[in-house]
C-alpha cells in the first residue's frame, strides 16, 4: 500500500470518528436542555461597495474603481447566494434542537423576519428565508421607504444636549487609546501611507486640483450631532471606506493579486489595509456611551420579543448593519474574544444567536450567546454549510453574566442587565 493510500485511509477513519462523536456530544446536548427561542441578529450580506468613479472615494485615486453589475451599496448575487447557504443551515440547525420542525412551511409564529428598509438588509432577509424555507411564503417585514433607515436599526443620536455630546466626545477619545483620535492616527500611519502609495493619492484630484495633498493632514475631528450618526473625520474615516472597497472586491471572488490594482502582495498586507475599518467601528460604535445609546432601541426590542414570548415566533431574525454588532457587543459587555478563520471583528452576514433554552434536570430558564459567522475560506470559496462544512461558532460571553462549562448563563440576569442598558 503506498503512502498516500495510507493517509488516506487515516483521514476517514478519523473523519468518522469525529462524526459519531459530534452526533454522541449532540444527542447528549438536547437530552439535557430544551431549546424554546431564538433572536437572531444578523449583519446583512455581501454588497457592492460605495465607491465608484463618481464618488467622494472616485477623487482620491488616479485609479478606476472596479465597476460592479449591483448598484453601489445594493446585495450582490453572490452575497444573496451565500445568505442563502445560512439560511439552509440555520433551519437545519433549529430542527436538530428541535425548535422547528423538518420538511414544513413555518407559520408567523414559528418564525418572524424583520429587516432594516436598506435593499441590502431586506434583500439579505428575503435570501435567508429562501434558503431556510424553499418553496415555503415567508413575509420579511421592514416598515420604511426603501433605502431609509428604520428607527431600530438607526445609529443616529437622539440626545442633543451639550453634555451628551461631551460625554460622548470623551468616550470615542478614550477607545481610541492613548493620543485619542489623533494618536490612533500616528499609530496606523505606516498603514496609510501604505493606502496612499496603493490609490496613487498624489495624482488624484483631490492632490492635483484640490491640493490636498498630505493623506494624513486631513482634519481629524469627533461629530455628534443630534439627528446624524456619530462620526470621525480626516484618515481614518476615508481609510475606512478604501479597506471597505478592498475587502468587498475580496468576498466577491477577485484573487489578492488583482485587488487595489494588483499592489497587494501579501495577506499580511490586505489584512493590515482592512484593519482601519475594524478601528472605526471599534471606536466609534464600541465607545460606550455611544453605545448604550445607540443599541437601545435594538435591546429593547430583544428583551420585548424574550418577556412577551406568548405573543412573539420562536425564531426572530433581525437584519441590520456591522456598526450595530459592535454597539451590542459593547453595551452587554461581551468580553473580548477572537473569531478563528477571520480578519474581520464583525464578519459580512454573521450572526449573533440569543438563545433561551431550558435545564431539563431543574427547569431553569438559561441563555447562550453564539456567533455564528463564514470563515473568510467560505466566503471567498462561496462555500455551501452542511454539517460536514459548519459556519465558524464561537460562544460569547457577558461580563456580568457569567457561564457555565456549557456556555449558558443565567437567563433572569441577562434580562435584569437589558433592563438596566434600556432604562
Amino acid at each position: 500500500m503506498g503512502v498516500k493510500s495510507k493517509y488516506r485511509q487515516v483521514a476517514i477513519a478519523l473523519s468518522l470518528l469525529l462524526s459519531t462523536t459530534m452526533v454522541e456530544a449532540s444527542e447528549k446536548y438536547v437530552d439535557n436542555y430544551s431549546l424554546e427561542q431564538v433572536v437572531i441578529f444578523s449583519r446583512h450580506g455581501l454588497r457592492a461597495p460605495l465607491a465608484t468613479p463618481s464618488s467622494a472615494l472616485g477623487k482620491i485615486t488616479s485609479h478606476q474603481w472596479p465597476q460592479w453589475d449591483t448598484p453601489a451599496s445594493y446585495l450582490t448575487t453572490r452575497g444573496g447566494a451565500l445568505e442563502s447557504y445560512f439560511g439552509h443551515y440555520l433551519d437545519k440547525w433549529l430542527v436538530d434542537n428541535k425548535l422547528l420542525k423538518d420538511n414544513e412551511c413555518p407559520t408567523e409564529k414559528d418564525v418572524y423576519f424583520y429587516a432594516n428598509s436598506m435593499q441590502r438588509t431586506i434583500a439579505t432577509a428575503q435570501y435567508l428565508a429562501i434558503g431556510a424555507f424553499p418553496g415555503c411564503i415567508v413575509p420579511v417585514y421592514h416598515k420604511e421607504k426603501l433605502n431609509t433607515m428604520d428607527p431600530l436599526f438607526s445609529l443616529n443620536i437622539t440626545d442633543g444636549s451639550e453634555k451628551f455630546k461631551q460625554e460622548a466626545i470623551a468616550s470615542i477619545t478614550q477607545a481610541a487609546g492613548e493620543g485619542g483620535i489623533n494618536g490612533l492616527n500616528q499609530r496606523l500611519k505606516p498603514i496609510y501611507q501604505n493606502m496612499s502609495k496603493i490609490i496613487d493619492y498624489l495624482k488624484s484630484v483631490t492632490c492635483t486640483v484640490d491640493k490636498k495633498c498630505d493623506f494624513m493632514a486631513q482634519d481629524a475631528a469627533i461629530k455628534i450631532v443630534e439627528g446624524q450618526e456619530p462620526g470621525i473625520s480626516g484618515p481614518l474615516k476615508t481609510g475606512t471606506s478604501i479597506s471597505d472597497a478592498f475587502i468587498l472586491q475580496y468576498y466577491e471572488g477577485a484573487p489578492l493579486k488583482d485587488i487595489a490594482w494588483g499592489q497587494i502582495k501579501s495577506q499580511k498586507q490586505f489584512e493590515q489595509l482592512v484593519s482601519v475599518k475594524e478601528y472605526y467601528n471599534s471606536v466609534i460604535f464600541a465607545a460606550p456611551v455611544i453605545a448604550k445609546h445607540v443599541a437601545k432601541n435594538l435591546l429593547s426590542y430583544i428583551d420585548d420579543t424574550f418577556t412577551q414570548s406568548d405573543n412573539k415566533a420562536k425564531v426572530t431574525f433581525l437584519i441590520g448593519h456591522d456598526s450595530n454588532v459592535a454597539s451590542i457587543f459593547s453595551a452587554l459587555g461581551i468580553k473580548t474574544h477572537k473569531l478563528p478563520n477571520q480578519f474581520e471583528t464583525t464578519p459580512i452576514g454573521g450572526k449573533i444567536l440569543f438563545e433561551k433554552w431550558k435545564d431539563n434536570t431543574t427547569g431553569k430558564n438559561l441563555l447562550k450567546i453564539q456567533y455564528f459567522y463564514q470563515s473568510t475560506k467560505q466566503l471567498t470559496n462561496m462555500e455551501p454549510l452542511t454539517n460536514t462544512n459548519p459556519p465558524q461558532i464561537v460562544t460569547l460571553e457577558m461580563k456580568n453574566c457569567p457561564v457555565n462549562a456549557d456556555g449558558f448563563c443565567d437567563f433572569d440576569s441577562f434580562i435584569n442587565q437589558l433592563n438596566e442598558i434600556i432604562k
